[in-house]
């Protein structure tokens, strides 16, 4: 039998991101409209800076349950009602608020994007705030909390942002409120979260598919033109690291059956001039799973089933993670093989192969994640969110060719710092604690699972 010789990967083809037009109301908000006619259809994405770093000391949480609150309902028409009209129309109201901005959106036929932009800014204009749907909410956030607290995962991640940030800071509490800050929430609370944030001239009004930009302009002045407000928004420092020291922590789990393991520390900004540098090491690293941490812990040593790296990337320092789960009696080996790759990857150039697999898939599935009018806008609201330039779409793939070994020793020696790696396991520590004090990574901590 004959075998064929793979064949090569040919040279890539051109791609460029959906032209998009920016202009901006009287009243002070921005539309950008992306013309994309391969359907008839229309994702509507409102960008609104009202972000979790904006939350009260001890009300976390608000900006999601506010977020949440607005698909319950306006003014004008109660959630079922709300919820009705727009399945009319074929279509629904998503809502939710991250780190970085709060998120409205629709996606709706072309010929119905005037009826539904009605809806959607009356839902942002005249949010209702009913105590019943603030404090069902509520009971919902705090019935996921039970379960969160509960399974191994959920815990790792946020004990692992607990550890890592200065206590008090904004990013050590999670995203969504602790148990107690969300039980503290009042619809007063949601009310002047709403007040303060959401106003004209934070918000971005971005339109995706089958529609031109005339007619975005029109239906934004005609549905927001009378919005009015001012913003009272302070100046959040959500970064700060607990240490600049390596430091160790157990979070007591005895009936677990494996440990969830984290490693990491403070990263950089998104906005950070080595940004495609550290997402090719990132990928050689951990983010593939070609990468070398998963190759380790995976296929050379059947630790786990799989392990991998990330940057969380957001406007201020979002963590540097490796996370993993492995089996309890192997979880100090794992840790002992992921310091390795950790050390061999600030110590010596990456191969060529190694780059080039990286560069390849990073390129390769950069252009097929932008082929529907939703993940166009979504692109959009990024480029928004984080002040991209406008070009960073078209540019994505030149700039990650443009990367080279050196690049990603000088990212790995400057933003990988084994000496502030924070290492937190959620486990049994009767199993894990001994030999991970063998290791000799300095004092291992035992705490139990608590928010307090």
């Amino acid at each position: 039998m004959t075998v064929s010789t793979r064949p090569l990967p040919g040279t890539p083809r051109e791609y460029q991101f959906p032209k998009f037009d920016r202009r901006k109301t009287n009243n002070g908000i921005s539309v950008i409209t992306a013309n994309a006619e391969k359907l008839p259809l229309v994702t509507i994405v409102a960008v609104i800076d009202a972000t979790a770093l904006a939350d009260a000391p001890g009300k976390e949480g608000t900006a999601e349950l506010t977020a949440k609150a607005l698909r319950e309902g306006t003014t004008r028409r109660d959630g079922v009602t709300l919820a009705l009209d727009l399945e009319t129309l074929g279509t629904s109201i998503e809502a939710g608020a991250d780190w970085d901005s709060t998120i409205v959106s629709m996606t709706v036929l072309k010929d119905r994007v005037s009826q539904a932009f009605e809806i959607m800014a009356e839902v942002l204009m005249f949010p209702g705030f009913r105590s019943e749907d603030i404090d069902r909410l509520k009971a919902e956030r705090l019935s996921e909390r039970i379960q969160l607290l509960d399974e191994p995962r959920g815990l790792a991640d946020e004990s692992f942002a607990r550890f890592v940030y200065a206590p008090g800071v904004r990013y050590s509490v999670p995203m969504s409120g602790s148990s107690a800050s969300v039980s503290s929430i009042l619809r007063e609370d949601v009310e002047n979260f709403y007040r303060s944030n959401f106003v004209p001239s934070a918000i971005t009004v971005i339109f995706a598919g089958d529609i031109m930009a005339e007619e975005t302009e029109r239906l934004v002045n005609s549905g927001l033109g009378s919005w009015r407000g001012q913003r009272h928004v302070t100046a959040v420092n959500a970064d700060t690291p607990a240490r600049d020291t390596r430091a160790t922590e157990i979070v007591a789990k005895q009936d677990a059956a494996q440990s969830e393991l984290r490693i990491g520390h403070v990263g950089v900004p998104r906005i950070h001039p080595d940004y495609f540098s550290i997402v090719v090491m990132n990928a050689v690293l951990g983010g593939l799973f070609s990468s070398r941490i998963n190759l380790n812990l995976r296929e050379a040593n059947g630790y786990t089933y799989g392990a991998s790296s990330y940057y969380d990337w957001r406007r201020q320092s979002g963590p540097f993670v490796i996370s993993t789960a492995v089996q309890s009696e192997v979880t100090a080996a794992a840790i002992a093989e992921t310091l390795k790759e950790i050390d061999r990857m600030r110590a010596e150039e990456i191969t060529n192969d190694e780059l080039t697999l990286a560069t390849s898939y990073l390129e390769g599935v950069f252009p097929i994640r932008y082929e529907t009018t939703e993940a166009i806008a979504s692109a959009l609201a990024n480029l928004v969110t984080f002040g991209l330039p406008e070009n960073y779409y078209d540019t994505y793939r030149a700039n990650i060719a443009s990367v080279t070994p050196t690049d990603v020793l000088e990212a790995a020696r400057v933003h990988v710092k084994p000496e502030q790696l924070q290492i937190s396991v959620v486990g049994n520590p009767e199993l894990i604690q001994a030999p991970m004090q063998e290791l000799a990574i300095g004092f291992v901590s035992v705490r139990e699972p608590s928010e307090s």
